[in-house]
């Protein structure tokens, strides 16, 4: 990997399955292949706790805790428990929160319940907030409009450039992943010419959407020396120059310092 880049991927599921067989390995060897800090975001009650573990182990690792749109089997005491587990200082966002109503049976009322919640709960512990929108862009802009979130970022963005220039007017950052490397990635592209360089994060959501060359395979961190390539063609400057300013980005908006020296 190139030494010149500085890679925060500020969206990682490492907690995932897919990673048993040699998490460990990986995880350690970040650092030496460019990659200065990961964001280990949640699904659920289990990976929330899960991703806090993380941080405990590898230095470069912040986690999110919260609980995506699609888990229903939500206990009554969740948000108790997603303060506690915020209580730790390397929790630094509520995500992935959200809406997806991408599959049919989805219960939009509920989604919509547990995501208003747990943007007063960021709201409360003055943390950012990390969004997840599928096919749910109406909803939730009318949400974001109410309740105004002081930070956060729109992870995986999917939408148009229209609402690309609707979030950014909420003050979020827009998260770009492999997406952005593939044969039909025109809507992707479209929204990130609206993007100013400033507003922009880069990410994996691994084990998910590998960029190409690497599509079918297990994501990982590493790879987003494609992404960043794909931005610095669509911005008109470097790689290393893309790679210093979104790590920066995610640093601001996640609190996580790139001055302090981490061993993997």
């Amino acid at each position: 990997m190139n030494e010149q880049l500085m890679i925060f991927d500020s969206h990682t599921h490492y907690t995932d399955r897919a990673f048993d067989p040699d998490r460990d390995a990986l995880l350690t060897s970040l650092p030496q292949q460019g990659v200065i800090r990961c964001m280990a975001a949640a699904c659920d009650m289990e990976s929330s706790a899960d991703s806090v573990a993380l941080t405990a182990r590898y230095p470069h690792f912040y986690a999110a805790v919260g609980v995506h749109p699609e888990y229903k089997d939500v206990p009554t005491d969740y948000l108790q428990r997603l303060r506690e587990m915020a209580n730790n200082p390397k929790v630094k966002a509520i995500g992935e929160i959200g809406l997806d109503y991408h599959y049919d049976g989805y219960d939009a009322d509920f989604q919509k319940k547990i995501f208003c919640e747990q943007l007063q709960l960021a709201d409360e512990l003055h943390l950012p907030v990390i969004i997840h929108c599928r096919d749910a862009m109406g909803d939730m802009l009318e949400i974001l409009r109410q309740y105004r979130p002081k930070k956060g970022v729109m992870h995986c963005f999917s939408g148009s450039a229209e609402s690309a220039k609707e979030v950014l007017k909420l003050g979020l950052y827009i998260g770009f992943t492999g997406v952005v490397t593939f044969k039909n990635a025109r809507k992707p592209l479209e929204a990130l010419a609206q993007v100013p360089l400033d507003r922009m994060l880069i990410e994996t959501d691994c084990p998910y959407l590998a960029p190409v060359p690497y599509r079918g395979k297990r994501c990982d961190s590493t790879m987003l020396t494609e992404v960043i390539a794909v931005l610095a063609s669509a911005k008109n400057i470097s790689p290393a120059e893309i790679s210093r300013i979104t790590a920066e980005n995610a640093a601001r908006l996640f609190d996580c310092p790139l001055d302090e020296t981490v061993q993997g």
